[in-house]
């Protein structure tokens, strides 16, 4: 296992040739941080894991603080060479609570068979509101039943400062060879935030390529609409404002039937939606009223259904008659590795 590389992007540029802007070089999904399907704004208060950004999920224990992860839009002409992205994450704890043993926020790769055995190169680009010390750390987890988890978390100490920089670690990922690898296995990468403490954090352009250097930073598609659809295979969403037909199994109750955008990586075990009264439930005649609850009923890898309750005679409903649901945004939730 070699040891860590953490240099400008000029010195890692001068060390070798620079790839071609290539999809499929970046093993990290949604590195710029461009998709944000769950929201733009994230506070945690308590451990376990949260996935804010499109692919990115925060962990962390302790009590009594409060950490809120961000979307922030850059500026025209920002400093990130030869790239000119529009957001990129914010991670601050403002209230720094106690009993922190980790922190920290990255990725989970599908599949630990990725680069196994491969020198890989990570690298990303952060600064911080003041002088602030963070590590970097990757792993291998294999799945349900599979062999025991590998960490290379050194404490690598990287210095942020108020200015943009880019960092990279070299390494040769473990192979894989006599392992058992169980559903759901990945590989991590992450860095780990000050523990109980007060900081601010920005972080943009994630990458994981083969080879010992670092290449200009890509997306893992290259398109804006190929990347949506990486993202979609772990969260699928069904669009505000799209009207879906269903039929009518109770006076007072509706099955919907979705479409997903991409198949999912695995059938979804629930849903998230803003307020009922945001869905609308209209009859064979078009005579409609808002929803008084919706729940979650099955889902597949390429669809899902879920239960639209109304008021009785609101509209009046035909048991096995069609009837159309005008909705807004719902998360098809349960996909994340």
């Amino acid at each position: 296992m070699s040891r860590a590389q953490l240099t400008s992007t000029d010195q890692q540029n001068s060390g070798g040739p620079v790839s071609p802007f290539v999809a499929g070089k970046n093993k990290i999904i949604n590195g710029d941080f461009g998709i944000w399907q769950r929201g733009t704004s994230f506070t945690i208060t308590s451990g376990g894991g949260t996935y804010t950004a499109d692919r990115w999920r925060a962990d962390q224990d302790g009590s009594g603080y409060t950490k809120i992860i961000s979307q922030q839009a850059f500026t025209a002409g920002n400093p990130i060479t030869g790239y000119e992205p529009t957001y990129f994450t914010r991670i601050n704890q403002s209230v720094a609570g106690s009993g922190q043993t980790f922190n920290i926020i990255g990725q989970f790769v599908e599949d630990v068979r990725v680069f196994a055995g491969q020198t890989v190169t990570f690298s990303f680009w952060a600064k911080a509101a003041s002088a602030t010390t963070i590590g970097w750390g990757y792993g291998q987890e294999f799945g349900t039943g599979g062999s025991s988890a590998y960490f290379d978390d050194e404490p690598y100490n990287i210095s942020l400062t108020t200015s943009w920089q880019r960092f990279s670690f070299t390494r040769t990922v473990q192979s894989v060879s006599g392992k058992t690898i169980g559903a759901g296995s990945h590989l991590d990468m992450y860095i780990r935030l000050p523990l109980s403490a007060t900081y601010t954090v920005d972080t943009w352009g994630w990458q994981m390529e083969a080879g010992s250097a670092v290449t200009p930073f890509t997306t893992a598609s290259g398109t804006v609409q190929g990347e949506l659809a990486l993202c979609q295979r772990y969260l699928p969403v069904t669009s505000s404002g799209d009207d879906i037909f269903g039929y009518s199994y109770s006076t007072t109750a509706t099955y919907a039937n979705f479409k997903f955008p991409v198949q999912a990586r695995v059938a979804p075990t629930g849903i998230t939606t803003t307020a009922a009264s945001n869905y609308y439930v209209y009859n064979g005649s078009l005579s409609g009223a808002a929803a008084t609850a919706v729940s979650f009923n099955n889902a597949g890898l390429t669809n899902g259904s879920i239960v639209v309750n109304t008021t009785a005679g609101s509209p009046t409903l035909t048991v096995g008659q069609g009837a159309k649901v005008a909705s807004v945004l719902i998360l098809w939730t349960g996909c994340e590795l």
